[in-house]
């Protein structure tokens, strides 16, 4: 009998990094996919990114919408709510042998939580990792206490899993899903891809993604207004805006967003690419700008740059592609000079991703296929030695 592997996704950023999972537990022999869509996915604001799962032709089986018509700390808590309403009947209906979780988002947590009490062993993946500028931060390592395997990035991060406490033979170091996604599509040409996005590249273009920070003391409109400023000063440079997710605050950003390219016909604002039309992209702009976790798992491997703002990404591994600022109008036009300096341009190059060469993905589904699950539910903390 198959291993019944249930993946929740409840963004487009964390299916661009589940996709080849995904597609691996589908092809294999010993698993059965099961796939529980939920958050932004199933959001109109958002672009209703359930509909490139089903493109790519992966099964969903269970959609629970959260409602997320709120950007506020009490709409976001109610929509958690029902998440884990919706979470219990889908449980109870698909009876996984194993679910699979990835990252640090409220959606996650949620369905974290559900299944420890279904008693549903958990698999996390990129767990470890640090982001200080969001409560995302908190929000991952309390997962990582929920579950009972762990699919991390870097040694680095397999050391700090430790130190939460867990058993190092559950803790399985297979770097970052982003390479996979990078090595694996299938990247558009520019001319095919200026069609399907309704854009044309210019001489200098930049793909810009700025989300909330939700520990920041600045404002999420305080942050954008001095993104857009600085950005300002590029006039001749065509901007790609894509839109935040859906954390506290998202609709000041989307507003911003929308005013400011409404008054540039130079520019291009979507509520998301998509992963295909994302990672194309990159063939084609000069380097990516804003806070998104893309800027530091998967722009490397094209050997272009990032400009990454403020704390939200603070604590993760970078490459020497990275380029970090404070979310200051004169920081990031200092960022922008060097994103486009010569000797800067010359060093991309010979940049190295931390997250290693891709594999991650037949590394998982390996796993997934072997690893016993008897045993699973029970685990002990794992004290260190300090002596």
């Amino acid at each position: 009998m198959k291993r019944r592997v249930c993946v929740v996704t409840g963004s487009r950023a964390e299916y661009g990094l589940l996709k080849w999972v995904m597609a691996g537990v589908k092809a294999s022999e010993q698993l059965e996919l099961q796939t529980i869509v939920t958050g932004s996915h199933l959001a109109p604001e958002f672009g209703m990114t359930h509909r490139e799962i089903e493109a790519d032709g992966l099964p969903i089986h269970r959609k629970v919408d959260m409602r997320l018509g709120s950007d506020t700390p009490q709409g976001i808590v109610k929509s958690m709510g029902l998440e884990l309403a919706g979470l219990a009947d889908a449980f109870a209906e698909l009876r996984p042998d194993v679910l699979v979780l990835l990252g640090d988002r409220f959606e996650i947590l949620a369905a974290a939580g559900a299944a420890t009490v279904f008693r549903i062993p958990v698999a996390h993946i990129h767990g470890g990792e640090k982001t200080e500028g969001a409560y995302d931060d908190a929000i991952r390592h309390a997962v990582t206490k929920l579950s009972h395997l762990h699919f991390v990035a870097a040694d680095e991060y397999r050391r700090r899993v430790m130190q939460l406490g867990e058993s190092p033979e559950r803790i399985f170091v297979v770097g970052g899903l982003g390479v996979d996604a990078v090595r694996q599509a299938r990247l558009l040409a520019r001319e095919e891809l200026e069609r399907t996005i309704g854009f044309s590249f210019g001489a200098r273009n930049l793909l810009v993604t700025l989300h909330p920070e939700t520990l920041a003391r600045a404002t999420a409109e305080e942050q954008m207004a001095a993104l857009l400023a600085a950005l300002s000063r590029q006039p001749e440079t065509r901007l790609i805006f894509t839109y935040p997710n859906a954390d506290n605050d998202n609709g000041t950003i989307i507003r911003m967003i929308e005013a400011y390219v409404a008054a540039r016909p130079h520019c291009r604002a979507v509520p998301s690419l998509g992963q295909i039309n994302y990672l194309s992209c990159l063939q084609f702009v000069d380097g990516v700008v804003g806070n998104s976790s893309s800027g530091l798992l998967e722009v490397p491997t094209f050997r272009k740059g990032t400009i990454n703002i403020g704390d939200r990404q603070r604590g993760r591994l970078k490459a020497a592609s990275v380029i970090d600022c404070p979310a200051e109008e004169s920081a990031i036009v200092a960022a922008l000079d060097r994103l486009y300096s010569s000797d800067f341009q010359a060093r991309l190059a010979g940049a190295v991703s931390p997250y290693g060469e891709g594999g991650a993905a037949e590394k998982i589904v390996e796993t997934l296929e072997n690893v016993p699950l008897c045993n699973l539910r029970g685990k002990a903390f794992a004290d260190l030695n300090f002596t």
